[in-house]
């Protein structure tokens, strides 16, 4: 069982990101009344619902994690969960593809003004 889900941190998260309680049920394949179990402590999130709720609520892996009672601090593990440092990881890459594109356009406009 999980040690502690904090309901309202998820029910604000949802909020926050427009996703109702009956949409969540439906990406992780539960019922609603399965979904209240784990608001409860009376049914524990696996790993992919750990992975589908951090996609839909854009937070880390770990925050869901935490937040859902399933994880227990431990300073001797790595500092960052290894699926979040492949996201972080994708995410700078993204922005780094984003500005090299940014940059091919202007140089080609400059390019094209001097012709």
């Amino acid at each position: 069982m999980a040690l502690f889900f904090d309901k309202n941190w998820f029910d604000q998260a949802l909020k926050d990101a427009g996703i109702t309680h009956a949409a969540l049920a439906g990406r992780l394949g539960l019922t609603g009344d399965e979904l209240a179990e784990m608001g409860k402590d009376q049914r524990e999130l696996t790993a992919d619902d750990v992975i589908i709720m951090a996609g839909l609520l854009n937070r880390p892996m770990a925050e869901i994690a935490h937040r859902a009672g399933v994880s227990t601090p431990n300073p001797a593990r790595a500092k960052c969960d290894p699926m979040e440092e492949i996201f972080q990881r994708l995410s700078r890459l993204e922005a780094e593809v984003s500005t090299l594109r940014q940059l091919i356009r202007q140089n080609a406009l400059q390019s094209g003004d001097q012709a």
